[in-house]
């Protein structure tokens, strides 16, 4: 594989070794990787496989033990702590599965806070960034709410707004659907299609193959190797599951 700059992510013969003990513990063995901008990637594998250790050197929290990774261009292995902080505030942005919001926190402040660890002081009016994320994602009028004053569903949703407020070049989703019911899952999946259809680039870890469904593409990790790696034959559209929900509960209650 030969490293170019025409890739959000490109990584190549990357390994990841970790010393436990007297043990040696190989997490990720020489995994080749190209994602290309607008794509939307489900990465699936079962516990242990080695999909978590790619993702968080894919987000720039760790860094491999050997191989190449470029990120939007820039060469990540070798850079320094400092370094791959301000590579993770200017390039990506993260949405967790436990939302991660600030609990005694509105909504809007919430939002504001990677803009606040800006050091390069990119960014300049916070608040009216903050207040367009969150009218991205259909929150314009929850500004002031706390997340305790949010549905589960609306406080992914922020924490989505936070990921986007920063204009990244990527979004990494962390089981962003785990602690959400069907219909509200299904809500946030549509967001991240919509999201995905103005062109950021979405790749996200699921173990639910119905949400991975609504990706286009499937990338699935077994004993630190990427062991499939295909296009989505029949993806799902997360607004026509939506409409076919609604229309399932104004029969029932006819």
């Amino acid at each position: 594989m030969t490293m170019d700059n025409r890739h959000v992510i490109r990584v190549e013969g990357v390994t990841r070794v970790y010393q436990m003990g007297l043990n040696e513990v190989r997490a990720l063995r020489g995994v080749d990787l190209a994602v290309e901008p607008g794509e939307m990637i489900a990465v699936m594998g079962a516990s242990g496989s080695g999909k978590s250790t790619l993702m968080n050197i894919l987000g720039c929290l760790d860094v491999p033990s050997s191989g190449s990774y470029l990120l939007d261009g820039t060469r990540v292995d070798g850079l320094s702590k400092n370094q791959l902080a301000d590579l993770r505030n200017q390039k990506l942005g993260f949405v967790f599965q436990g939302f991660n919001l600030l609990a005694r926190t509105s909504a809007l402040e919430n939002v504001e806070l990677p803009l606040l660890y800006d050091r390069a002081g990119r960014w300049k009016d916070t608040r009216a960034l903050a207040a367009r994320a969150l009218e991205r994602v259909g929150l314009g009028g929850r500004l002031d709410h706390q997340p305790s004053e949010l549905s589960g569903g609306q406080q992914q949703r922020v924490a989505i707004a936070r990921a986007l407020v920063t204009a990244p070049t990527l979004l990494l989703a962390d089981e962003p659907t785990g602690n959400l019911d069907s219909r509200t899952t299904v809500e946030v999946m549509a967001l991240f299609q919509e999201l995905n259809d103005q062109g950021i680039t979405v790749l996200l870890v699921t173990h639910e193959p119905d949400v991975a469904q609504y990706a286009k593409r499937h990338v699935e990790v077994r004993d630190g190797c990427i062991i499939r790696d295909e296009r989505v034959a029949d993806r799902r559209i997360a607004a026509e599951d939506l409409m076919t929900m609604d229309e399932a509960v104004m029969e029932v209650a006819a």
